[in-house]
């Protein structure tokens, strides 16, 4: 068929639609393009020290082991339900205890750089050199958001050991949107006031992953472990004060992103909101159903 008649094809079909399928597929071609220039945009404007990292250029990858997460959560306790919880003691006792170190180093790398760093812990930009001490900066910002990945773990080792009760909405909508909230930090923000979540989540896991690495030691030490309730206290401290400090920095002249504190503020405010209901839920609800 000659390119005359191809034209002419086409221009037939065209005039064959009504108004509203011309309208309808004009309306999806723009919606396309528009797809395709936020895909453009997401993926040119990152951070150019990070794009080479793992994981990091397109959320491409961050997007399957998210479905793939929710997928684990949806079959894994069908999948389970006729078969014997695994034993996993000596897993949970390496994962849990490596899982503390990990979290010292990045506490320590995000202590250090930013004391030698001179960082406000009120409004701090975003240093985009290559230097040594922006460069440290942005390489434990990757490190906490590859560890949001590790962490993935702690709900297929619930549902190996048909822990089912611990497959709370709270958990997975913390687990599965920290790695969406770090990657995006990474990929853009990769230091500045960033830091700060960095610095006090690290701390509250370092304790955190303690009290899981003797918890799983038996029962010898479990009855040492009567601090959990206080381990809830802080990690709620720690959205509060998250909260404050990006609720400070909205109402204040600082070159980082608005649009960043505003999404860690929302994003804090809902996790006050759970973590607080699992606190009444677990302790002072229980506690009056007792008495």
């Amino acid at each position: 068929m000659s390119c005359c008649r191809i034209v002419q094809s086409k221009c037939c079909v065209e005039r064959a639609l009504s108004p509203v399928q011309r309208f309808s597929r004009c309306q999806m071609a723009s919606t396309w393009q528009s797809v395709q220039s936020m895909r453009q945009w997401i993926l040119e404007n990152g951070d150019k020290r990070t794009d080479p990292w793992l994981l990091v250029y397109s959320p491409m990858p961050v997007a399957i082991i998210f479905l793939l997460y929710l997928g684990v959560v949806w079959a894994g306790p069908k999948l389970m339900k006729r078969r014997e919880p695994v034993d996993l003691k000596a897993v949970l006792i390496v994962y849990n205890f490596a899982m503390v170190c990990l979290s010292v180093y990045m506490f320590h790398e995000f202590l250090v750089t930013s004391l030698l760093s001179n960082y406000s812990y009120l409004c701090q930009p975003v240093d985009y050199s290559t230097s040594p001490l922006a460069m440290r900066m942005a390489k434990v910002c990757w490190w906490f958001f590859f560890s949001k990945v590790i962490e993935l773990a702690d709900t297929v080792f619930f549902i190996l050991r048909k822990k089912n009760s611990q497959l709370t909405f709270l958990h997975v909508y913390h687990h599965g949107t920290m790695i969406f909230n770090w990657w995006a930090g990474v990929k853009y923000l990769a230091g500045g006031q960033s830091f700060f979540i960095g610095l006090l989540n690290t701390f509250v896991h370092i304790v955190m992953y303690s009290y899981y690495g003797l918890a799983a030691l038996g029962p010898h030490t479990q009855k040492y472990l009567w601090w959990k309730r206080y381990l809830t206290s802080l990690q709620l401290l720690q959205f509060v004060l998250l909260t404050t400090h990006t609720g400070y920095n909205l109402f204040t002249e600082c070159d980082f992103p608005d649009s960043m504190n505003a999404v860690v503020f929302a994003y804090c405010v809902s996790l006050i909101a759970l973590f607080s209901n699992f606190y009444y839920q677990s302790y002072l609800n229980r506690k009056s159903k007792k008495t």
